[in-house]
């Protein structure tokens, strides 16, 4: 599958290497796990995991750039992804995004597409926004060891095929407010 700037390819279990780089570094684990995941973690969790996904890596040229997923139950998915740092705030994550939103839609015959992130995770949210997902709730989950920002809680987004449909439904980001991360 080929964006205008991202060529994406179903991920393998030879593609350990990239996972491990990506899942290892701090900064991305920063809203998931608060630490980067050990070599272990990634080959006997993260990887299975991702496997039983349709998850998509992301290049630009052969620049490895993250992934991308949809997890599959029933008539519903929930959209994911992971992208390097150097990647960030350059629009990849959203390209992407909406390539597995038509993809849902047009090809899957998905009801509804979902996704979650901290509230205080900005960058994640206006993805979702600009995929054309729309704020749904804010939710609070219960931690034994909680992230900084989890007392502001979990958000999620949504979209129905129908509103994806809909000739009335505004293409660009539509913003929620986000909490105040110091308080």
């Amino acid at each position: 599958m080929e964006t205008a700037r991202l060529r994406l390819r179903p991920l393998t279990p030879d593609d350990l290497e990239h996972l491990v780089a990506l899942h290892g570094d701090p900064q991305v684990m920063s809203f998931i796990t608060g630490a980067g995941e050990t070599r272990e973690v990634v080959e006997t969790q993260s990887l299975p995991d991702l496997l039983a996904r349709r998850t998509w890596l992301l290049f630009e040229g052969e620049t490895f750039l993250g992934w991308v997923s949809l997890r599959v139950e029933g008539d519903e998915a929930e959209l994911g992804y992971r992208l390097t740092p150097a990647a960030w705030g350059r629009g990849y994550a959203t390209e992407a995004a909406r390539a597995l939103v038509a993809l849902g839609f047009r090809q899957l015959g998905l009801a509804r597409i979902w996704g979650q992130t901290m509230a205080v995770n900005v960058g994640s949210r206006r993805v979702m926004e600009k995929a054309g997902l729309t704020y749904v709730r804010t939710f609070h989950l219960a931690w034994d060891d909680p992230l900084p920002g989890a007392e502001q809680g979990e958000v999620e987004y949504a979209l129905s095929r129908a509103d994806w449909r809909s000739p009335k439904r505004k293409r660009g980001p539509r913003r929620t407010p986000v909490p105040n991360a110091l308080g």
